[in-house]
């Protein structure tokens, strides 16, 4: 049977309100069911948090009605094949993975029901998928009209060029040529003009039709602050933003760029007092599974991580990421910022940076042995990113413009909050260039501290030693304090008009370094404000209090909280999540009807037709039970006749 674009976004719609609980498509859904429903390719940009595993699951779900056969899930991780599994299963869809958790007559079961088509959807690791024999066993399905859709998740793992390469990706390409005239779609949260182009051309999507979505996450603001103390940094910004009125504190993720410095983060944070667990790939790996259990069904707990952490995750009610390094580029840091606010409600992407950020990630470019090439494009995406932390302008905006959308000022970053102050830092960016190019004169580089030296005019032995003091540059900078010329150091690094070299750090001049000599190119940088902390707080709080649950009366709050345990208990019965049970969003729907009767729960958002049947009459009963232990509601004021 074939379906019409029409037909496959009428029985989406139906769907989505039978399966998913849900009333109506979001964005650009509806047009991504209707295509890849109708057996059309797609490649499907949309930021987490935006639906995106919706736009391949209920076309499954549509073309296996169809009678059209499975939909084979690529899917990398073993966390987020389970949980969404698990999700799908409480929804009432046939759903199954296979990866190295099951034991053999476990996988021998899966392929057999896939073989019986009990499956609607199969997720699997791509080096599994493109193994001759189970090749083979999708060209069988294939033969017999049974295969309905490839889904390709997180394809930006398919480029080079990309944050998070994996070169079994690029294998997929088999699956164009060996089952031709099956729709593929492929999906990612993240993904420039040029890793775009790399997925459509090696998982060979040219016919396919690009569906991008708004890159924009509005609920998160976004402040980057200059490396001081920056554990001290951290706490205060925990404490003043994420610390909740009973002393517990909100869910968070903090990144670091090594295992040592994870380790060390992570037991500073315990000895805070907040729970704080590590994750990086020195761990064992059940530790590490461990610990990502626990981060995605307790509340209140901080990730300290690596990198390794973090695609899949699909907590809702993360409601920090902290960068206490840089990431490698703006896809990275959009990514893993973008891992905060899921639920849709208030939540911070926060980073420390500094100049030790900038000369270490230059330096893994540079020491890699990639190609010329790689290390161009690289090096571009770097300094996008440095530009991002240097900016004065609106945070949002030029994130946003990087992925090619425009946009106005947001009002809810750092910036937009608290305009910062600039000065013309051109004469002391001329100065700091002269003096670097005055002590190579000598025949010698020299390291950050030596030149700021020289410049204050500082006589320290090693000044004395080498005469640097007779230098037509010594003393020309006293104006600024060692601090302040560091700062000017960072942006001059960031433009690459300074490059910090070698195993002692040494500063060299490159050619981008000439028309700022010459007068040609302005520098300014921002005047530095010692941080208060209270207003950012202050504001944050103020946010969170418009939050849903927050507006919620005391009565609604009682049943809410009562609706919580409840899910608590299910989630752990069930090995799930909680937020895999119902996202919170529909337990405040709950909250506000408080329900009586089973027609009361018409309507209810993410309350589909399965989770109504084997879950109704118990929300029913907590729902009474809590409204019974609050007591009777308080009467309704009186109205004067008018």
């Amino acid at each position: 049977m074939t379906l019409t674009p029409a037909q496959a976004l009428a029985e989406g719609r139906r769907v989505l309100a039978e399966v998913f609980g849900y009333a109506d498509f979001r964005g650009q859904q509806a047009d991504v069911v209707a295509h890849v429903g109708a057996g059309g390719d797609a490649l499907v940009l949309m930021p987490t948090g935006g639906g995106k595993s919706l736009c391949y699951q209920i076309p499954a779900i549509v073309r296996q009605r169809a009678g059209l056969g499975v939909t084979i899930v690529v899917s990398p991780l073993i966390a987020l094949m389970h949980d969404q599994v698990g999700a799908l299963r409480e929804a009432g869809v046939e759903a199954a993975y296979l990866n190295s958790t099951l034991t053999p007559a476990q996988a021998a079961e899966v392929e057999q029901r896939l073989v019986r088509g009990e499956l609607t959807l199969l997720y699997a690791a791509p080096e599994r998928l493109v193994t001759p024999r189970f090749v083979a066993r999708l060209q069988a399905l294939h033969a017999a009209g049974r295969l309905a859709l490839l889904a390709i998740d997180e394809a930006h793992c398919v480029s080079q060029w990309g944050h998070d390469f994996r070169p079994e990706y690029r294998e997929l390409a088999v699956l164009a040529e060996r089952l031709p005239g099956v729709p593929r779609v492929a999906l990612t949260a993240t993904a420039d003009a040029l890793t775009r182009a790399d997925i459509v051309a090696h998982l060979h999507l040219q016919q396919a039709r690009t569906f991008v979505a708004s890159f924009d996450r509005p609920n998160i603001r976004y402040t980057i602050v200059e490396k001081r103390d920056t554990l001290r940094q951290l706490l205060r910004f925990i404490g003043d933003e994420h610390t909740l009125p009973d002393g517990h504190h909100d869910s968070g993720i903090v990144y670091c760029a090594s295992r040592r410095k994870v380790e060390a983060v992570a037991a500073r944070l315990q000895a805070a007092g907040l729970q704080a667990l590590p994750y990086h790939a020195g761990l064992d790996a059940a530790t590490r599974q461990r610990h990502q259990d626990r981060f995605l069904r307790e509340e209140g707990l901080v990730m300290v991580a690596t990198v390794a952490f973090g695609m899949g995750v699909d907590k809702p009610d993360v409601r920090f990421v902290a960068h206490l390094d840089l990431p490698k580029n703006v896809e990275g840091y959009y990514q893993e910022t973008g891992r905060a606010g899921r639920d849709g409600e208030p939540a911070n992407a926060w980073m420390a940076y500094g100049l030790g950020d900038v000369v270490q990630q230059r330096r893994l470019i540079d020491d890699s042995a990639a190609s010329d090439d790689f290390k161009r494009v690289q090096r571009g995406k770097l300094d996008a990113l440095l530009a991002l932390a240097e900016s004065t302008t609106c945070r949002r905006q030029q994130l946003l413009a990087y992925f090619g959308e425009a946009s106005s000022p947001c009002g809810n970053c750092d910036n937009c909050l608290a305009p910062p102050q600039t000065w013309d830092a051109t004469e002391a960016a001329r100065k700091l260039l002269s003096c670097i190019y005055r002590l190579q004169q000598t025949g010698q580089a020299w390291g950050a501290g030596h030149v700021i030296d020289v410049l204050r005019g500082q006589a320290t032995d090693k000044v004395r030693q080498h005469g640097h003091e007779r230098l037509s540059t010594w003393a020309i900078g006293r104006e600024l304090d060692e601090t302040e010329w560091r700062r000017v150091l960072r942006q001059l690094v960031a433009l690459g008009a300074v490059q910090v070299a070698g195993e002692f750090h040494t500063l060299h001049l490159t050619a981008a370094a000439r028309s700022i000599l010459r007068g040609e190119q302005a520098v300014r940088l921002r005047v530095a404000v010692a941080p208060s902390g209270a207003g950012r707080g202050r504001a944050t709080r103020q946010a969170r209090a418009l939050a849903s649950e927050a507006r919620l009366p005391l009565r609604e709050r009682e049943v809410l909280a009562a609706l919580k345990r409840w899910r608590a208990e299910v989630a752990r019965a069930h090995d799930l999540p909680a937020y895999v049970i119902f996202h919170d969003a529909t337990l405040v729907a709950l909250a506000q009807r408080q329900p009586a009767c089973d027609g009361d729960l018409d309507g209810i958002p993410g309350l589909g037709e399965k989770k109504r049947a084997a879950y109704g009459a118990e929300v029913l009963r907590v729902v009474a039970q809590a409204l019974q232990a609050a007591g009777p509601a308080a009467p309704e004021p009186l109205v004067a006749w008018p």
